[in-house]
């Protein structure tokens, strides 16, 4: 399997897109921050000092994958129709699972800007409670879905 992005000198480059055809494509992505059930008690009833942690990790994500282009050099810039964050507080972690959902009619998929857009969504819930726990982790950010394209369907396993 020989990789898109580096040519035949081995030197990376953009891929060419143009003969794609324009098709709808979605992309799913999850992660989730682990934390200490008493910072999950601040976060859900909205004592961070910081302000709501959910609402501002929630547009931080969907500003991330608007910026995904700017973050990840060979990432074509894209014209998202639609990006969706889920931020579900999960007692059995502790923690918050985070959930992202890009769209687009394009060339080429989302699945860069749906990850980015949880990867953002996570920093943020750390940023705004590591004053009280510094020992967060993030964790498990990957690509559950993708659909659309000449690759057609991908489904991870649960």
């Amino acid at each position: 399997m020989s990789l898109s992005h580096f040519d035949e000198n081995g030197q990376a480059h953009m891929v060419d897109v143009s003969a794609k055809p324009v098709t709808d494509r979605i992309a799913v992505a999850r992660g989730h921050v682990v934390m200490s059930a008493d910072t999950l008690a601040l976060v859900t009833e909205g004592r961070a000092k910081k302000g709501d942690v959910l609402g501002v990790a929630r547009l931080a994500g969907i500003m991330g994958a608007k910026k995904t282009a700017d973050l990840i050099p060979l990432c074509h810039p894209l014209p998202i129709t639609k990006v969706a964050l889920e931020l579900t507080p999960d007692p059995s972690l502790p923690g918050i699972m985070v959930e992202a959902t890009v769209k687009t009619g394009g060339q080429t998929g989302v699945e860069m800007e749906a990850l980015t857009a949880v990867s953002v969504a996570c920093l943020t819930i750390y940023d705004m409670v590591k004053a009280v726990e510094k020992s967060m982790r993030i964790e498990g950010i990957r690509l559950v879905l993708k659909d659309g394209g000449k690759s057609g369907r991908y489904e991870a396993d649960t």
